[in-house]
């Protein structure tokens, strides 16, 4: 009686025990089933099936979005180099008053720090809780940042491009084709971050013809003997990142066609489906003119690249 006793009671236990995990193992289903109904009533015949995956709306933990609810938002990521135009881009949308792109936050180590520290952060803009000046009181109808190619990005790129591809992120690339005047931004920046000449203070973008020519003054000095390699690194790393993320939806734009044709902002408007909008920045350009006047060692940089595939560099978009 007493092993019969000891039997049913165990018996009883691991019963138990399994109805509890499959309780538990059932959760997760009945939550997608949720998350697959919730914001239904949203929806609208505007909506295209095939649009679905590319239509969001977030339901935020820092604020309601109240009458904005069914307004739905589309996610992006602008993808992009240091010294490329990304800011002054970034000045244009954020122009759109249904726009919200909040800046270069990758930049913060602890926020790239792993694949879990990016997914999280991404999660955090991407539900509109991620406030910033670039925060709309308008509703929202496409919400995004900036991230460069050296912050995380190319290292965690299969995790990323799931990730976007999970959440349906479009992405903007935006690159520069000159790269020798990227290089000769890059220069200048640096020089700018250590002596400051600007008043003490370091500035990446001005917004007055006055700080401009007080930047441009600077001609760097190139390093003629690593100058190609430098120059195929960068173009390696645009192509390696097209390739990385060919998956997903996306665009491709260069610095140098939003300057000549304004139409590739409307381009842009149509790729986030937004409605058009004049889009202006009030940042000034510190580069321009020919890269002669512009380069301390031109006739060194001149011969370098003579005979290469980076010698149209040396002439192209002189107007910009």
């Amino acid at each position: 009686m007493v092993v019969l006793l000891f039997a049913m009671v165990c018996g009883l236990y691991i019963f138990s025990f399994c109805i509890n995990q499959t309780n538990r193992d059932n959760n997760p289903l009945k939550i997608q089933v949720i998350d697959r109904r919730r914001n239904w009533h949203c929806r609208t015949a505007q909506i295209q099936e095939w649009d679905i995956p590319y239509v969001h709306f977030p339901e935020p933990q820092t604020f309601s979005r109240q009458e904005c609810s069914c307004n739905p938002v589309r996610f992006f990521v602008i993808v992009s180099m240091q010294r490329s135009g990304s800011g002054w881009f970034e000045t244009l949308l954020n122009s759109h008053i249904n726009l919200s792109s909040n800046g270069e936050i990758m930049g913060a180590q602890d926020r790239r720090r792993n694949v879990s520290a990016i997914l999280k952060t991404l999660d955090q803009v991407y539900n509109l809780d991620w406030l910033s000046s670039a925060s709309k009181n308008e509703c929202t109808a496409a919400v995004g940042f900036k991230w460069m190619l050296n912050q995380g990005l190319m290292a965690h790129h299969e995790a990323i491009t799931d990730y976007f591809n999970r959440r349906g992120v479009y992405v903007i690339f935006l690159f520069r084709r000159n790269l020798l005047r990227r290089l000769v931004s890059v220069l200048a920046n640096v020089f700018d971050k250590n002596s400051k000449p600007l008043n003490g203070t370091h500035k990446s973008h001005v917004h007055s013809q006055h700080e401009a020519q007080v930047l441009a003054k600077y001609k760097p000095t190139l390093n003629a003997t690593v100058l190609v390699s430098h120059l195929r690194a960068a173009d390696q790393a645009v192509a390696k990142a097209l390739e990385y993320f060919k998956s997903t939806r996306h665009i491709v734009i260069y610095y140098e066609d939003i300057v000549r044709n304004s139409t590739k902002l409307t381009e842009v408007q149509e790729f986030l489906k937004l409605p058009q909008r004049n889009l202006t920045s009030l940042q000034v350009q510190i580069h321009s003119g020919p890269l002669a006047k512009q380069i301390e060692n031109w006739e060194v940089v001149r011969k370098t690249l003579k005979g290469t595939s980076y010698e149209n560099f040396l002439h192209a978009d002189h107007k910009l």
